[in-house]
């Protein structure tokens, strides 16, 4: 067969494509991914019984930025990388400087605390088991996230992968936070 005959026979009975269909599906799997995350924290890890009193504290909402600021970050990196074409620009170097003002906060933290409180500052009480349940958290909102990008058009698939990942961890770290309770670091 000719790409003449190709192009012609895969031109014909062409429907234009729904705009809106994109976003719909970006917004119903989000929201059935932190829909699930939540039901999942709320459910079996059980809400933090501290949170309504950890509200008032900075460290809470630095907490709560950095993680919604990565999570925003990371969603629109995976929203560029489903598609054929479309440049990161400066969301490696937006993520790069949101990591960084928290290892400065972190290191300033822990440089001003006494040598003997450091340790419990950096790992906390919890760190044996912190990675296994935030991941537990980001599973359905991995799943949810995979099932956006399935249906356009990544072409740099690990790097899509690694985004979808990256956007379902962050996601889910701040979904984790209703549960963690401890704030660490984040203590100015």
């Amino acid at each position: 067969m000719r790409t003449e005959n190709l192009t012609a026979i895969l031109a014909t009975n062409l429907e234009p494509v729904d705009s809106r269909r994109t976003t719909r599906r970006y917004v119903h799997g989000i929201t059935a991914g932190a829909l699930a995350a939540l039901l999942l924290t709320g459910g079996v890890l059980h809400l933090n019984p501290a949170l309504p009193h950890e509200v008032f504290e900075p460290a809470f909402w630095v907490r709560e930025i950095y993680c919604a600021s990565l999570a925003a970050l990371a969603l629109l990196a995976v929203a560029r990388l489903a598609r054929p074409g479309a440049r990161l620009g400066l969301l490696p170097a937006g993520v790069g400087a949101v990591v960084l003002a928290m290892w400065i906060l972190a290191a300033t933290t822990l440089l001003s605390a006494a040598s003997q409180t450091r340790v419990k500052l950096l790992l906390g009480t919890t760190f044996a088991v912190c990675p296994f349940l935030n991941a537990l958290v980001a599973a359905p909102l991995f799943l949810a996230i995979i099932w956006i990008v399935k249906d356009l058009a990544p072409t740099r698939l690990r790097r899509a992968g690694a985004g979808v990942g990256f956007a379902a961890g962050s996601i889910g770290a701040l979904v984790y936070t209703l549960h963690c309770p401890e704030l660490g670091v984040c203590r100015t």
